[in-house]
């Protein structure tokens, strides 16, 4: 009976249709990611879940076998948890949850048992990877970029034998990272860059992973040498360990691999001699730059045939290059400048292989160049500048029509350039300085050349008529030549320019008086020439004009008083045959030696060493006796009233400040002064403070009647010396006392005593930068002017931007003397009262050599939230740490937050780059009190400005020059167009 029952009833299961099994199982699967949909948050993204069709008809599910094994939830906005629950999908083999707003620990996804692809990146989740990860042993891809995971990876990771990819990058992992990794020996992929792990050497185990073709460990805090066990990694085809801290040789047999295509090993501290076993035939790429690599370029590098990209920049290689490198047929970019080779470049170089890039530049290489650098007809530029060239510019490179930046300035070059190189098409700099070549001027050159340099050469004749057609020139520097003749009236018509040098030649007549076309220019050196007749009124005109040299001349009359306008840092108008006075805004210690060996020149009220103007003139009238009496006797009287009077004055003042203020103060003006020190030391009392901080406190004085005030600042007030502010007073007095600029403030004089020490400022009215964007939102600051609630608009934070720009740009490139600032921030950016900037507090300021790259600082100062990343682990400081902290203010302008705020958990410039690294949505970035479509663009344009000036690396940063020509292409009224950063070639 019981053998008849189950016949019957396999019969009756052979009877159910195949079609009814599989409803019922798609219908637990639907069941399961309509729960997972709810517990969601049922996303608007998931609306073509529904109970009506089948699973493997939704969009985010593929299916096989007629059964879920995929599930994409990438880019969902998901900000819930991923329950556990999703693991009810048996047959799940494929969970993508990448960028979206995931919350939480790493998710519990141990009871998905055939797990292969598990995409976790670009979400919020925190905490360590868990120590029984290779639970999920069924795992070949695991990407978990992106996130803020912290603490050690765990050494059980190691134990994910089927793992080929393994994705860690851009998190926040602080403790270590494993040896067990070498166990993995399918592993493929490993990307473990930006992330902040203790010191650590890279494990010999690493050289274990046989099957290991790209590895990425940028800036995980490296150190030691990279280990000879890396010579194993024979499937390798990309190694980038850059920015980290390592040292010694590489590896003797690393470039043996025979697959390896791509090499990034810079921003190290790598030494030793680059290895001689070099017959890796497939490698592309060798980037072994900016390191501090020795000995020669070994002459297996010839073998490279599949070679395109060799750069060996900035490091400490010496001897000759391998004649076998020219010879490489797939050679394009060539970069070895910066170190200490010697010898004659190979002749072959751009003969076999289509060369784009070639920079030789800062070495010791003597012979000439090679002749056929274009032969493939795709070269860009030639950079070859400091060395010991000789001979002739190759006549080949003057048929080059792709060529865009030629530079041989400081070697021994000499003959004529070949006049085609003069109209290459798409030539835009030629720097030809300090050689030796001749020849004439061309009337016409490339319709793109922004950039002529040609000083210290020995070119003749006259600058030719047709320098009109030179349209879009911007910096042309001939000094030092044998160019005669009238300067042409024709090199007006050039409105672009920027800087004109001629000095140093032979130059005569009169100057052209239409150079009112050049508003642009802000240098004009003319000086050691033969030039004659009157200074023209126009350059008075000039408005952004900064330097102004026309001595050694033959320039005869008065100096236009319009000269007196403009807003000079330096003016040299010396051995003239100048006569008359000078402009009473000339008349200046910043001027001092402007106006020497003019005899006939005189000051109306000198406070140079000129003559007096009226007693020049004016023969001296004798008086008689009678009227000479009647002075004496009233000068006497007058006398003893200042003397009763001052007696009375002595004897208050002794009662309320002390007697020692009246006999120890020394005023030293730097601007003409419209008050006295009695002025300012009778109103420093607590009813005029409007600020203080760590190197004392800041009053505004009314000084007359009309209400004009100036600011104080009274740096300390103590019997025991502080030296500590005694180098900031000097500082300061030093830089500010000194220079001349519309966007730095003004230090009108200093008052000192033994005790106290005064600068007196111009007063600006708008106060600082930091008040107007945070002002408002500090509700603990008390008696806050009502103003700073009102919101800055984005024409004014451009505007302020461009102003404090251009203070910055003066201060690193257009002093005499260069100058860091070392404290930018948006609380030393003060605003005048139509809402210039200017920029403010030189205290921590230093003055560097022009031509010191860093300069070494006793202590770190500055502000937390805008010092460079550089400043915590050197004392090696220039002039990108200033670029660094004046990105901040860029973001702060943008974003509305503060640089260092105490309510956030990071600084602005990690906020900034996490949501940037997260391609987060603009609207989520800017800030929302000023954003508007019509100013978009711009609030972008200056974000990214602020994204590369905080780069991590000072080399990548770009220069303020960089900086004001961008900013100022924000600006809707100005045509010019950003320039792009990148090498030299650029």
């Amino acid at each position: 009976m019981s053998e008849l029952r189950l016949s019957f009833l396999f019969l009756l299961f052979i009877s159910i249709p195949l079609k009814v099994i599989y409803a019922q199982y798609i219908n637990t699967e639907r069941t399961v990611l309509l729960k997972l949909k709810q517990q969601l948050g049922n996303p608007p993204a998931l609306g073509s879940w529904n109970s009506s069709s089948s699973p493997c008809d939704w969009p985010e599910i593929n299916c096989t076998a007629n059964s879920v094994t995929e599930v994409h939830l990438g880019n969902k906005n998901i900000t819930v948890r991923i329950p556990p629950t999703i693991c009810d999908l048996k047959n799940l083999t494929f969970l993508d949850l990448f960028n979206n707003y995931i919350p939480g620990e790493f998710p519990t996804l141990y009871n998905c048992s055939k797990l292969q692809f598990l995409y976790l990146s670009q979400n919020y989740f925190v905490g360590p990877i868990p120590d029984d990860i290779d639970r999920l042993s069924t795992l070949v891809y695991l990407d978990i970029s992106g996130n803020n995971f912290s603490g050690n990876i765990p050494p059980s990771i190691g134990r994910l034998s089927q793992l080929q990819t393994l994705y860690i990058y851009q998190n926040q992992f602080n403790g270590t990272f494993p040896k067990e990794i070498g166990d993995l020996p399918n592993l493929e992929f490993l990307l473990m860059a930006y992330n902040g792990f203790v010191p650590m050497n890279i494990p010999p185990e690493f050289g274990q992973i046989r099957k290991l073709r790209y590895i990425w460990m940028t800036k995980t805090n490296l150190i030691g040498e990279i280990p000879e066990s890396f010579n194993n990694l024979s499937s390798l085809e990309h190694v980038d360990l850059s920015r980290n801290s390592l040292e010694g040789p590489i590896p003797s047999r690393l470039f043996s691999l025979k697959n390896l295509t791509l090499v990034y090993l810079f921003d190290n501290k790598l030494s030793g001699e680059i290895p001689k076993a070099v017959d890796a035939l497939n490698l592309v790429e060798i980037d072994l730059s900016v390191n501090n690599l020795t000995g020669s370029i070994p002459e297996d590098f010839g073998k490279l045939q599949y070679l395109e990209f060799l750069n060996l920049f900035s490091n400490q290689l010496t001897g000759e290059l391998p004649a076998s490198i020219g010879l490489l047929p797939a050679l394009r970019d060539f970069r070895v400048f910066h170190n200490k080779l010697t010898g004659v470049l190979p002749p072959e170089f751009g003969l076999h292989s289509k060369l784009e890039g070639f920079e030789v530049s800062q070495n010791q290489f003597s012979g000439q160049l090679p002749e056929n650098l274009c032969a493939g007809g795709a070269l860009q530029g030639v950079v070859a500048h400091t060395n010991n060239f000789s001979g002739q510019v190759p006549k080949s490179l003057g048929n080059c029509p792709t060529l865009r930046t030629f530079q041989l300035h400081n070697n021994k070059f000499s003959g004529e350039i070949p006049q085609g190189l003069w109209r290459t098409f798409n030539l835009s700099t030629l720097m030809l300085s300090n050689n030796s070549f001749s020849g004439k001027l061309p009337s016409e050159i490339a319709w793109n050349m922004s950039r002529v340099e040609i000083s210290d050469n020995e070119f003749s004749g006259e600058i030719p008529p047709g320098i009109a057609s030179w349209s879009n020139l911007v910096v042309f520097q001939a000094s030092n030549n044998f160019l005669s003749g009238k300067i042409p009236k024709e090199i007006t018509n050039l409105s672009r320019l920027i800087a004109l040098l001629l000095d140093g030649n032979d130059f005569s007549g009169e100057l052209p008086s239409e150079i009112i076309s050049w508003r642009s220019l802000t240098t004009l050196d003319l000086s050691n020439n033969k030039l004659s007749g009157e200074i023209p009124a126009a350059i008075g005109s000039l408005p952004d004009l900064l330097n102004l040299d026309l001595s050694e001349n033959q320039f005869s009359g008065e100096i236009p008083p319009e000269i007196g306008n403009l807003k000079l840092t330096s003016l040299n108008l010396s051995s003239n045959q100048l006569v008359g006075g000078i402009p009473n805004q000339l008349d200046n210690l910043a001027y001092e030696n402007s106006f020497l060996n003019n005899t006939d020149l005189c000051a109306d009220e000198p406070i140079l060493k000129l003559p007096d103007c009226y007693s020049k003139f004016h023969e001296p009238q004798k008086l008689s006796s009678k009227y000479l009496a009647m002075i004496i006797a009233l000068a006497i009287l007058v006398s003893l009233v200042i003397l009763l009077l001052t007696l009375f004055l002595v004897r208050d003042y002794s009662r309320k400040k002390g007697v020692q203020y009246l006999v120890t103060w020394k005023l030293t003006s730097f601007q003409r002064l419209n008050f006295t020190e009695g002025n300012i030391l009778s109103n420093l009392t607590d009813n005029n403070l409007i600020g203080s901080g760590g190197s004392g406190k800041v009053y505004r004085i009314f000084i007359n009647l009309s209400g004009e005030s100036v600011a104080v600042k009274k740096i300390w007030n103590t019997k025991k010396l502080d030296h500590k502010l005694e180098k900031e007073f000097l500082a300061e007095v030093e830089i500010l006392g000194n220079i001349r600029h519309s966007n730095i403030v003004k230090l009108l004089c200093c008052i000192s005593s033994e005790e106290s020490k005064l600068l007196v400022y111009e007063y600006m009215e708008k106060q600082s930068l930091d008040r107007w964007l945070h002002g408002n939102k500090r509700r603990s600051m008390s008696g806050m002017s009502s103003a700073y609630h009102a919101v800055l608009d984005w024409p004014k934070r451009l505007q302020i931007a461009v102003g404090a720009a251009q203070g910055l740009c003066y201060m690193h490139h257009e002093c005499p003397t260069p100058i860091i600032h070392r404290d930018v921030k948006s609380s030393n950016i003060l605003l005048d009262s139509e809402y210039k900037a200017k920029i403010a507090d030189f205290g921590l300021a230093k003055m560097l050599t022009r031509h010191a790259s860093s300069h070494t600082m006793s202590a770190v100062a500055g502000s937390f939230g805008y010092l460079a990343p550089e400043y915590a682990y050197t004392t090696k400081v220039n002039a990108k740490v200033d670029v660094y902290s004046f990105g901040v203010v860029l973001l702060e302008l943008v974003t509305g937050r503060e640089a260092n705020s105490a309510d956030e958990d990071m600084n602005l410039v990690e906020w900034v780059w996490q949501q940037f690294s997260e391609d987060k949505p603009m609207d989520e970035i800017l800030d929302p009190e000023v954003k508007e479509p019509s100013y978009l663009e711009e609030m972008i344009m200056v974000f990214k400005v602020g994204i590369v000036c905080t780069h991590v690396s000072p080399s990548s940063r770009p220069s303020m020059k960089e900086v004001l020509h961008v900013l100022r292409s924000c600006c809707q009224e100005d045509g010019y167009g950003a320039k792009k950063w990148g090498s030299t070639l650029t």
